[in-house]
């Protein structure tokens, strides 16, 4: 009997040491866990920050990319709500055509995207039928041609990239339809370029043959010279043709040419957050009505009346 029970007691004592250890082990487990989450989600926190401040900031790659930086503008699509001003598109079609389309194509804008955004149906179609377009062959396999329809890309300058180098001595002009988007800046860049050139070269600027002098370009070294001059178009609205409203105009119409969705995207947005916020709120009450009578309820413990 004397053994029996100090085996037991014995027994006792090592069944509480695990268990205290084991409850001890677990403590450190949850403790080292916790450690590692919190690390992880501080550092990810980080690197999160540093990438976004990163992106807020962009730095050429050699002293000789630097340019002057654009000043900020107010644009009329700036804001959540607003949209670009599709009378300024209109006349900026007209910069383009009469002025930069000499030189620069817009290889992915098709005629149909202009219908109801800065020209109707009709004058559309009249403006793709001015130009001739690559059909078909006949029977006897002669090409033949066509006019344009709503369905065509608006044309460029030059049939092919050795031409227009040919024709701009070696330079190739950049395709103007995404690039808003493609330079650094975007609308301010393209409205500063354009309004920026000097009347000379700053003293001590050594530019090569044919080049010009813009302070927003990268480098100071353009291969294109000034091409907007007061009146140099007529507007149709009768919108007096300066040189800083050419250059507001053209860039806001290439603006929609990199973004032709940008008005749609922010109604779409619009009705997304009004929608999205109703469903909320309504899922709020319910989930309140649903769970309201449970949230509520109460206990009640009525003891057994003693037995007499």
């Amino acid at each position: 009997m004397f053994s029996r029970s100090i085996l037991s007691r014995m027994a006792t004592k090592n069944g509480f040491r695990q268990l205290s250890t084991a409850s001890s082990n677990a403590t450190k487990n949850a403790a080292s866990n916790k450690f590692l989450i919190t690390g992880a989600a501080l550092a990810g926190i980080t690197a999160s920050g540093l990438l976004y401040a990163e992106s807020l900031t962009a730095n050429a790659m050699t002293a000789a990319e630097h340019g002057l930086h654009s000043p900020e503008f107010d644009w009329p699509q700036n804001g959540p709500f607003e949209t670009f001003d599709h009378a300024s598109i209109r006349r900026g079609y007209q910069v383009y055509r009469e002025v930069c389309a000499a030189c620069h194509s817009l290889d992915r804008v098709a005629w149909r995207t202009l219908v109801g955004v800065s020209h109707t149906n009709s004058e559309v179609k009249e403006m793709a039928e001015e130009f001739e377009y690559d059909d078909e062959p006949d029977d006897n396999g002669n090409p033949k041609k066509r006019p344009g329809k709503l369905a065509d890309y608006i044309p460029g300058p030059y049939p092919n990239e050795q031409a227009a180098r040919a024709a701009n001595q070696g330079a190739l002009p950049p395709d103007l339809s995404l690039i808003v988007k493609a330079r650094h800046g975007g609308s301010d860049y393209i409205f500063s370029l354009l309004t920026g050139y000097p009347e000379d070269a700053p003293e001590g600027v050594t530019l090569p043959v044919g080049a010009n002098y813009n302070p927003y370009f990268p480098g100071g070294s353009i291969a294109m010279a000034r091409v907007l001059f007061d009146d140099l178009v007529e507007y149709e609205d009768g919108t007096p043709a300066t040189t800083s409203q050419m250059a507001k105009d053209v860039t806001q119409f290439l603006n929609w040419c990199s973004e032709p969705e940008h008005d749609e995207r922010k109604r779409q947005g619009l009705k997304a957050i009004i929608i999205l916020s109703s469903l909320y709120l309504l899922s709020v009450w319910v989930k309140k009505f649903k769970w309201a009578g449970i949230k509520t309820r109460q206990f009640t413990f009525t003891p057994p009346k003693p037995r007499k």
